[in-house]
């Protein structure tokens, strides 16, 4: 839906990146380490470096609670899922980096962050039962402390505006915002306004289909208790 329209903009990413400044400078073209040293996916690496200088972010999550927001466990479980097989290493080195996202969320007023998950990621029992139950209490911890917005889009809901996949919005206090679409081991950032406007036009239609921040809130403290009683 989105890709495959129009061209990004002439301007390197990595210029840009450099012109954020304060946080770091933008990884290399081969893109295979964030600003901390640790080691991310390679098309994932631009899109890294500019989820940490965002001043709002707003992400939908199809399968997978967002990496930031992820505990050690889950993530854990993650990675090795993956396909080909991680040295334990490895994955270790990934799990590490991934953690180190979470720093994002140390200031309580930025970035401001909207997530919204569809139901399949609290009902997906990635790690078992206990560990579904520590990530979706985490969730709920940092919702009903207002740290983040949390947005379930319900099976009910049917068909929506975001079933092709993973899509972030970022904003920033000194260039203009940017889009990030996530699918089986490739990402790409746009740049071109038009491509932009209509990526947060896709967002805002499927948050109409989504449930409140308090029902959401409800309905993800449900599955938990759900996944606390299998596990015992």
């Amino acid at each position: 839906m989105v890709e495959g329209r129009g061209e990004l903009r002439d301007q390197p990413r990595t210029a840009r990146a450099r012109k954020r400044g304060s946080r770091g400078s933008a990884p290399g073209r081969t893109g295979r380490k964030c600003t901390c040293g640790r080691k991310v996916a390679e098309h994932f690496a631009e899109a890294l470096e500019f989820e940490q200088q965002a001043t709002v972010i707003h992400q939908y999550a199809p399968k997978l609670v967002p990496g930031f927001l992820q505990t050690e466990a889950y993530a854990h479980d993650v990675l090795s899922s993956g396909h080909p097989p991680k040295s334990d290493q490895e994955r270790d080195r990934l799990l590490e980096a991934r953690l180190e996202r979470a720093g994002v969320l140390h200031n309580f007023d930025k970035p401001v962050v909207w997530t919204m998950l569809d139901e399949a990621v609290l009902r997906r029992p990635i790690g078992g039962p206990r560990v579904m139950c520590q990530q979706l209490r985490h969730l709920l911890a940092l919702g009903e402390s207002r740290r983040i917005r949390l947005h379930v889009l319900p099976y009910d809901a049917g068909a929506h505006a975001l079933l092709e996949g993973h899509l972030s919005l970022l904003w920033f206090s000194d260039l203009p915002p940017i889009a990030y679409v996530e699918g089986l081991k490739s990402g790409r950032l746009w740049e071109l306004p038009s491509i932009v406007r209509q990526c947060q036009e896709v967002y805002d239609h499927a948050l109409g289909d989504a449930l409140s921040h308090r029902r959401s809130l409800a309905l993800i403290r449900s599955v938990a208790e759900d996944y606390e009683n299998e596990a015992q």
